[in-house]
């Protein structure tokens, strides 16, 4: 059967968390997952986890850059590239999995770190049986289209507008 492309994007909470729930799935069907998480360090508690599960694997990062909009312009070139190979590697090591996560990949696209165009090419080119999430904010019109299940999460409240931090194992 075909593998299908989805999108989880929108402003709300839960965007990695249903990607990661998806892989659990799969997983759980016996599927081999494979996850790259654009512009996160691998520290956020659900690793914790994922280490447990059989068939899920995690592509590590090995290099942080910080926020694009305090990047150098040789900065944001060298965080490119490395984001770049990221993407390249995910699709190589994709075969024979049943689902690729790449999570973050709307903001990987919107801040230049990796070519949209590319990504989309490599959609198109990708196993056929391979099932592709991806997740962020504000896909552009193309990886839309491309997508066969978009789901927007709309933040309607946010314990952050009353000054909450980020808490362990609830946000990070």
């Amino acid at each position: 059967m075909a593998g299908l492309i989805h999108i989880y994007c929108g402003d709300g909470k839960g965007k990695t968390t249903a990607a990661l729930g998806l892989a659990l799935r799969a997983a759980g069907s016996g599927k081999r997952v494979l996850l790259l998480q654009f512009f996160k360090d691998g520290k956020s508690s659900e690793f914790s986890a994922l280490e447990a599960v059989k068939g899920i694997e995690v592509i590590p990062q090995t290099r942080r850059f910080g926020f694009s909009w305090t990047l150098t312009d040789s900065e944001k070139a060298e965080a490119a590239a490395y984001y770049s190979g990221l993407l390249e590697a995910a699709f190589a090591g994709a075969a024979g999995c049943g689902l690729l996560v790449l999570d973050e990949a709307m903001s990987a696209c919107a801040t230049g770190m990796i070519d949209e165009g590319r990504l989309l090419e490599l959609l198109r080119q990708r196993p056929e049986e391979l099932e592709v999430v991806m997740t962020g904010r504000d896909p552009s019109p193309e990886l839309l289209a491309a997508a066969d299940y978009v789901t927007e999460m709309c933040k309607r409240k946010h314990p952050f507008e009353k000054g909450v931090p980020a808490r362990k194992g609830i946000e990070f």
